[in-house]
C-alpha cells in the first residue's frame, strides 16, 4: 500500500534530490544578521502539522533571534560544520551529530557561526506548527503571537494579565 494518493515518491527524498532543491534565503524579521539558506522538505511531503528543513548558515551569521515558543516544539540535528549554540545563559560548541530538542516553553535559544569559521553550518530542523503560538524574544523585548497564520507583535512590557 502506498498512501492516500498512491505517490510513494512524495514521501522519499534522495540525497541527490535534496541537494538539487532550491535554497530560499530567509532573514529573520527581528535580527538582520539572522540569515539562513533553507531547503524545505516538509511542505513537499505534504506535512501540515510540522515543518522540516535543511538549513545552511554561513560564517558570521545567526540562525534566528534569541527566542522560545509557548506552543511549538522544535529540534535541530547538526549535519556538518561547527558553531555555537546559546541555550538560556549557557553557550555550547556544536558540531556534526549533535542534537538539540526544545519542548514548549524551553529556555530561549539561538545558534551562531563564528565569523572566522572555515565552513558553513548545516543542520536538519523540524518543529510542530500549532494553530496558535506565542514566541518570546527576550533580548529584543518582544512577543509575537501567531493564530492561524496571522502574526502580531508587541513589546513584552505591554502585556498585562487580565
Amino acid at each position: 500500500m502506498s498512501g492516500k494518493d498512491g505517490n510513494t515518491r512524495q514521501y522519499y527524498f534522495s540525497a541527490a534530490e535534496i541537494a538539487s532543491l532550491p535554497e530560499r534565503r530567509h532573514q529573520h524579521q527581528f535580527n538582520e544578521n539572522a540569515i539562513r539558506m533553507t531547503r524545505t522538505l516538509g511542505d513537499s511531503a505534504g506535512l501540515e502539522d510540522m515543518g522540516l528543513h535543511i538549513v545552511r548558515l554561513e560564517p558570521g551569521r545567526e540562525s534566528t533571534e534569541f527566542h522560545f515558543h509557548g506552543q511549538d516544539e522544535e529540534f535541530l540535528m547538526i549535519l556538518s560544520g561547527h558553531g555555537q549554540a546559546q541555550i538560556g545563559e549557557e553557550r555550547i560548541e556544536v558540531g556534526a551529530g549533535d542534537v538539540m530538542a526544545f519542548p514548549k516553553n524551553s529556555p530561549a535559544h539561538v545558534m551562531r557561526v563564528p565569523e572566522g569559521a572555515g565552513e558553513d553550518l548545516v543542520y536538519l530542523m523540524g518543529g510542530t506548527r500549532a494553530p496558535v503560538d506565542i514566541c518570546t524574544y527576550p533580548a529584543a523585548g518582544l512577543k509575537m503571537t501567531r493564530a492561524d497564520g496571522v502574526k502580531e507583535v508587541a513589546r513584552i512590557d505591554d502585556f498585562r494579565k487580565v
